[in-house]
């Protein structure tokens, strides 16, 4: 355990079947406890940290297993917890490279004061910390914001044919685009209006040299 301030602690705890349409109504049910809680200013990073989290179950431990999420206020900070039935520890490496372990260790890592794993009696429990205090959270988003741009330069610079192999860097970049969806809904933007500029941007570059639009 860490060692901040033990004060009064509000607990949450919320089981469900691992499954991709799982997750927003995580995020759903988090925002909703955080209202309770009176914490709305922490909304968009535990959106983003809960779909990490559960994303990295149904992936690496299976779609449709058995999975628990819990939140926990204590003191100065929020505690996201994803328990989970298997026993094997992510390690956080290459976020380029590493299927096993993947974005969403990374954004932990750089959003969160603190994160880690733990086993239990059952399987494992990843979990990370949020701090409450406005000044320590602007440098949470500010950290999260440069992992996401380290994880994007580290996938474009490796060669997929030497390396990771085509399937996996075209997964990374799929879990790269979602990340980045993610961040831009959770600060009120449009997705959708910025994958159809992103397809614009891509075709306009696409098209031959010397072809313009269609008469």
């Amino acid at each position: 355990m860490s060692g901040h301030d033990n004060g009064p602690r509000s607990r949450s705890v919320l089981p469900f079947e691992a499954v991709p349409a799982a997750v927003g109504g995580l995020r759903r049910v988090a925002r909703g406890q955080l209202e309770q809680w009176g914490l709305p200013a922490l909304v968009e990073e535990v959106e983003l940290a809960v779909s990490e989290l559960a994303a990295n179950v149904i992936k690496h431990v299976g779609s449709g297993v058995a999975a628990t999420l819990v939140l926990e206020m204590s003191g100065d900070r929020l505690r996201i917890e994803l328990h989970d039935k298997s026993f094997h520890v992510p390690v956080l490496n290459s976020a380029a490279c590493d299927d096993e372990c993947g974005r969403g260790l990374h954004l932990l890592a750089g959003m969160a004061v603190d994160w880690g794993t733990l086993l239990t009696a059952t399987g494992k429990a990843v979990w990370c910390e949020l701090s409450v205090d406005p000044e320590l959270r602007r440098r949470e988003v500010r950290r999260a914001e440069a992992a996401l741009a380290e994880y994007r330069r580290d996938s474009v610079s490796q060669d997929p044919l030497t390396t990771c192999g085509t399937r996996i860097f075209e997964e990374s970049a799929t879990g790269l685009i979602a990340d980045l969806l993610h961040w831009v809904a959770a600060r009120g933007g449009d997705p959708d209006g910025l994958l159809d500029r992103a397809q614009m941007h891509f075709e306009a570059e696409a098209r031959p040299e010397g072809m313009g639009e269609a008469a």
